[in-house]
């Protein structure tokens, strides 16, 4: 099967790169053709037979070239064109979008369309919902349904994009064209990493019938010892408000009987730094990380945000390091509550440093939580089990297609 690719980026940068590039080296090692269309970046790590991309765009330096950006990140006739040689070249069976606005925009949908190519996108994030992707009040830090079903200028009025007017009104702007266009009910089938996005693209009242949910997949390690614990307690991932890190941070100022470790990057990376017991180790990956993880006593995730399906709660499980986090989003879907972790409704920093504290305090409960973990392995989705399932996937709108023409 000929399968092209698409993501903005084409190099690791994020959870959507990694997700898409090993699924794609996947499908390539048994035996399809997958190429890739993003936009150009010396750190690309993956082509197209055509070599077409869309030009770089930086949002953090000046110069002319980024007065052209308002018009390019709502509707790229450059991403339409260049998609179209990609198409032509390579004659893909099907396409797999995953995270294409701004940086190549909705309009490629319409162009797809026009082959007569079935799509399919995987749902990382709101876009489809919300003019900021995250359905999250950046100014009450709250979540924030206003747009769900409500008018896209709500973005705009609460400046919900970085606190620009600006780029909160491109946002809206981009939210209303496509769904006056209907791009979006031209891809064939959306797969939701949580039943949590599902249901919110549900109550959009557009996706009905056209959305499937499975759980992201985990590259299982081998584990010959997950019982010997160090004396911290973890967190890692994204260093940003929305994860509640400024929450944890106050737990471990409170906690500071408590040795801590963070682990990431991020905007608020500053802020971890110089807490007499937070040890932080800046981003980590590989065996380092998974060392690292799988030697804590367990992991906090306090996110504040609608989370869709972290990787994070899925690499702690699976190393059989337990997590606390908050009842947000998709997340109770990967925790079994007081097996494998605990989950906090209505997460706030006395809550969590009560759980935190409590959970510390009783290694007979780590021990037996850890086990749990590893248990539940078996239950998890490999890569192997997932790329089997997105042929089929592909398969059956190949084979639609196939059978209209």
């Amino acid at each position: 099967m000929k399968i092209l690719m698409i993501n903005k980026f084409l190099y690791a940068r994020g959870g959507a790169e990694t997700y898409f590039l090993k699924i794609g080296n996947f499908l390539e090692q048994a035996g399809h053709q997958v190429e890739y269309f993003g936009m150009y970046d010396e750190k690309n790590l993956v082509k197209n037979s055509a070599n077409e991309y869309t030009t770089e765009m930086d949002f953090h330096t000046k110069g002319i070239e980024k007065l052209f950006y308002p018009f390019r990140i709502i509707y790229s006739f450059e991403a339409k064109r260049k998609v179209r040689n990609v198409i032509q070249k390579f004659k893909p069976d099907i396409v797999h979008l995953n995270n294409i606005n701004f940086q190549l925009t909705p309009s490629i949908i319409e162009e797809i369309h026009k082959h007569h190519i079935p799509m399919v996108q995987t749902v990382h994030d709101y876009q489809m919902l919300c003019p900021n992707h995250l359905m999250f009040d950046i100014h009450t830090k709250k979540t924030c349904e206003l747009c769900l079903n409500g008018s896209k200028w709500n973005c705009t009025k609460k400046n919900c994009i970085a606190s620009s007017k600006i780029k909160s009104a491109i946002g809206s702007i981009e939210a209303i064209l496509y769904r006056k266009r209907k791009t979006y009910q031209l891809v064939d089938l959306y797969i939701c990493p949580s039943h949590f996005i599902e249901d919110k693209l549900h109550q959009s009242n557009q996706f009905y019938g056209k959305t499937i949910t499975i759980h992201n997949f985990i590259e299982l390690k081998e584990i010959e010892d997950y019982s010997t614990k160090g004396d911290y307690v973890l967190y890692f991932g994204r260093l940003s408000e929305e994860k509640g890190l400024e929450m944890f941070l106050d737990c471990c100022r409170k906690l500071s009987h408590i040795n801590f470790k963070i682990a990431g990057t991020g905007p608020l990376a500053d802020k971890c730094k110089d807490i007499p017991n937070v040890e932080f180790v800046g981003f980590k990956s590989g065996e380092e990380l998974d060392t690292l993880i799988r030697r804590a006593k367990f992991s906090v995730y306090p996110s504040i945000w609608y989370e869709n399906s972290p990787l994070a709660v899925l690499e702690s499980k699976s190393l059989g390091t337990p997590v606390i986090a908050s009842k947000m989003g998709g997340i109770p879907e990967l925790i079994e509550d007081n097996e494998t972790g605990i989950i906090i409704e209505d997460i706030n920093e006395d809550k969590l440093a009560i759980e935190i504290n409590t959970l510390y305090q009783d290694n007979e409960r780590i021990i037996v939580m850890s086990k749990n973990c590893i248990e539940k392995r078996e239950k998890m989705i490999s890569l192997e089990a997932y790329a089997h399932k997105m042929v089929e996937i592909y398969q059956q709108f190949v084979d639609k297609d196939s059978n209209l023409n």
